[in-house]
């Protein structure tokens, strides 16, 4: 059981949508939080709103990162909890997607988590009592969307690296735990995230109104639903915090076909 009341928490992307929502859960329960995000006006409006401590970072650079570590020791002393958050998710067909498209999803949704594993791991395997780090991941992982494959194999990234880690960290006794946290359809801005893309780095990524880009009948939580989901994750050191089990008959319908796969050629097989 990680304890939250009490502990310091790092939280990246923490500025708006699941980051907030995570951020604001975990002070209720009376952790101290610093938050950090790309756009430094809407962190430091944020952590105002909250009662949070904020951070300009840049998770696509392992410096920045660093620098957030570092600012986030200097004033808690030590910390607890950390959670991945910060990613972006505009939408564009593999078909139409450049280099650069690829390059700018993959540096921030998969190495902006690369970066936070490599640099707070340490500082949490120092802790007495160890820590728990939060990754999250996409309900693309499990079951994927048209028009999100860039997004989808950053995601399927990160849940690669956030399940191995947990094997890891379990084979070596270690009292640091991970959660991967699995989000469904929220109410955020992630498709609106283009803006923060670095100067002359055009592609086909687009931003879209993200409840115009499934159906009418989705399943839209808040992220203050989120937020209290992945709070008693970290409480209980859940592997997963699903936010959306009624998608469950569409994993299922996935894992069948692999399972099917799995039995298709078994008589081919020496």
């Amino acid at each position: 059981m990680t304890r939250v009341h009490g502990a310091s928490a790092v939280v990246t992307g923490g500025a708006s949508g699941i980051g907030r929502g995570i951020a604001e859960a975990l002070i209720t329960e009376g952790a101290h939080v610093m938050i950090s995000d790309v756009d430094a006006a809407a962190a430091e409006q944020t952590a105002a709103e909250i009662g949070a401590l904020w951070v300009a970072t840049d998770v696509s650079r392992l410096e920045s990162v660093e620098e957030l570590a570092a600012t986030a020791v200097a004033e808690f002393g030590s910390i607890e909890i950390v959670v991945n958050n910060a990613g972006v998710g505009p939408f564009a067909p593999i078909a139409e997607l450049t280099m650069a498209d690829w390059r700018w999803m993959l540096d921030v949704n998969l190495y902006g988590v690369i970066h936070g594993v490599h640099t707070f791991l340490p500082i949490l395997e120092a802790n007495p009592h160890g820590g728990h780090i939060v990754n999250t991941t996409s309900m693309s992982t499990l079951t994927p969307f048209a028009r999100l494959g860039a997004y989808a194999v950053s995601k399927f990234g990160v849940a690669a690296l956030t399940e191995v880690l947990q094997l890891e960290l379990e084979e070596a006794g270690s009292r640091v735990h991970v959660t991967q946290l699995v989000p469904g359809s929220v109410r955020t801005n992630i498709a609106q995230s283009t803006r923060h893309r670095p100067d002359g780095d055009k592609g086909a990524l687009q931003d879209a109104a993200i409840d115009l880009s499934f159906s009418s009948s989705t399943h839209w939580l808040e992220p203050s639903e989120v937020g209290r989901i992945t709070v008693r994750a970290i409480e209980n050191d859940d592997p997963y915090a699903i936010t959306h089990p009624d998608r469950w008959s569409a994993v299922a319908k996935r894992f069948s076909r692999i399972e099917q796969a799995f039995h298709q050629y078994q008589d081919d097989v020496d």
